[in-house]
């Protein structure tokens, strides 16, 4: 992972509260929590799903050379953050148009391997959040449904309330990290802040948990996808994490549903940003 990826974070001893106070320290701004990838590979033949576990909704998003986590939240749909499906350019800067739905491809199963993969046909999202922050989330619509893995249905009726724990899940893997990539359960809290378009809370974020979902631990529903958070190289680390709302682009899942059954995304009206 690339050092400019990483934000140091400053450690503070007992002794420290006698002394002098410090002069005021900016505090570390989040950072898209995406993985780069350097390893292309093509899609394989359908996966044998009785390999399928109950968390096996939760994916991995490999998207050109980055990767991410992502949602089955219908047999033929993914939900993942907006910025990992974004063309970068050659310093890896993210520019604000979506890279072809044939580059990016979804791995199934939880493990380090993964048994199973599909190819997506269309990436439907708002016209912001490219490069993470507010409109990030996509979903991707799958070029054939996967029948025998879990999914998980998105809260869009309601908004996040503060209080609500909230557990993120994710592929990622911290510089610091000794074992390889496979699925995770994050270690979260409650909602601290909530925005109209995204909401925060403190959680222990590694690069490629991009896209992965929030799940409600009350009502088991997604409530939201990492989108940005600070992070230090140590996957124990909770750092502000900040995740973008289902429920502010309801939009963004009905076009999906067309897309799914048929139309083409250009037939659609665009999901402008507020």
């Amino acid at each position: 992972m690339r050092a400019s990826l990483l934000v140091l974070t400053l450690l503070v001893s007992a002794c420290n509260l006698f002394m002098p106070p410090a002069p005021a320290v900016k505090a570390p701004e989040p950072q898209p929590a995406a993985s780069p990838d350097e390893v292309e590979r093509d899609p394989s033949e359908p996966p044998d799903v009785q390999l399928s576990t109950e968390d096996d909704f939760v994916v991995r998003v490999v998207a050109g050379n980055v990767t991410c986590s992502g949602a089955l939240i219908a047999p033929d749909r993914v939900l993942t953050a907006h910025h990992c499906v974004a063309v970068r350019s050659a310093n890896g800067n993210f520019e604000a148009r979506d890279m072809e739905p044939e580059r990016v491809r979804i791995e199934l199963g939880g493990g380090h391997f993964p048994w199973g993969e599909v190819a997506v046909k269309s990436i439907v999202a708002p016209s912001c959040g490219h490069g993470a922050g507010d409109g990030d989330i996509a979903v991707l619509v799958l070029d054939r449904a996967v029948h025998g893995v879990k999914t998980r249905a998105p809260e869009l009726d309601q908004a996040p309330l503060e209080g609500v724990e909230v557990m993120p899940i994710g592929f990622g893997r911290c510089a610091l990290s000794g074992d390889g990539v496979y699925r995770k359960v994050r270690n979260g809290s409650a909602v601290t802040r909530v925005a109209p378009e995204h909401f925060q809370l403190q959680a222990a974020i590694c690069p490629g948990d991009s896209g992965g979902p929030a799940v409600s631990l009350s009502t088991g529903r997604i409530l939201g996808v990492v989108s940005r958070s600070v992070m230090d190289g140590d996957e124990a680390s909770l750092g502000l994490t900040e995740l973008a709302r289902l429920d502010a682009f309801r939009a963004v899942f009905a076009s999906a549903a067309l897309v799914a059954e048929g139309a083409g995304v250009a037939e659609l009206p665009p999901v402008d940003c507020r």
